[in-house]
């Protein structure tokens, strides 16, 4: 049966594969995302290969406002959604004192604001209808303290305990809710977020990194699978866990280590 499937981020990197896997399995698209005509150029190749509805919006997530408006144009299309994918998110890399502080508030408002409010939006009729999926995308740096990105880490930690909490609240309704924690993934990501200053980071656009369809096909799988928090790889399984097991004065002290800019 042809769902309805509501994508964040959707012109480029991981939510683009989100596109992909959707469309492949027939499904109805709306693509959001701020450049417009990245998403016409999606959808009109989508288009040529799928028999599929697709609708683009294009609007800039990181204002305040702009998750409700998504909400009313839907409502006025008389758009039911059946899956919510909230993909869209960046990341920035510097010391927190000195990052700007614009660029930080419009971190939190997409990755943590957008979210909870399309997750309050679309919820509601998921749970009245009996059906519907939502799949948040986090990051394993929900799971430490994240010097050096601290804002990013800790708005992904805010993903990844609202999924949790409302995975839990929803059982039992045929609503369904996964978080995404994908590690370092071929997209434009690591660039964008200037992750390419860290000493230990390597090629933040390595083929040897999983590929954002990779990533993609797994959250979908995992979300299909009515699994809670989904963890992509296997060492990222593995470093996901330790800070379970480690001193939080440890884990702090290493990921600063980690995060350490290259000299200069």
């Amino acid at each position: 049966m042809s769902k309805t499937v509501l994508i964040t981020g959707a012109s480029r990197g991981i939510g683009e594969a989100f596109a992909r896997v959707y469309a492949k399995k027939q499904h109805n698209l709306i693509l959001v995302a701020r450049n417009e005509k990245d998403l016409n150029a999606l959808k009109e190749e989508l288009s040529s290969l799928y028999s599929i509805n697709i609708v683009v919006l294009a609007y800039d997530l990181t204002k305040e406002e702009a998750a409700q408006q998504i909400y009313n144009e839907i409502e006025q299309q008389n758009l039911f959604v059946d899956v919510l994918v909230n993909n869209a998110g960046y990341g920035d890399y510097g010391e927190f004192v000195s990052g700007d502080w614009p660029k930080l508030q419009g971190m939190i408002l997409l990755n943590v604001l957008a979210v909870t409010r399309l997750c309050h939006s679309f919820l509601p009729s998921m749970i009245a209808r009996g059906q519907g999926q939502i799949l948040n995308v986090a990051s394993t740096a929900a799971f430490q303290p994240g010097p050096m990105m601290a804002v990013y880490f800790a708005t992904k930690a805010y993903v990844l305990s609202l999924s949790e909490a409302l995975s839990a609240e929803t059982k039992g309704t045929g609503v369904n809710v996964t978080v995404l924690c994908p590690g370092p993934t071929q997209s434009n990501f690591g660039q964008n977020a200037n992750m390419d200053q860290i000493a230990l980071m390597g090629d933040v656009t390595s083929d040897k990194l999983p590929s954002a369809l990779d990533v993609a096909q797994y959250g979908c799988e995992a979300l299909n699978k009515g699994e809670v928090v989904a963890v992509h790889g296997v060492l990222n399984k593995v470093l996901t866990f330790m800070p379970r097991l480690t001193p939080r004065g440890v884990i702090r002290q290493g990921v600063k280590q980690f995060m350490a800019p290259k000299e200069k």
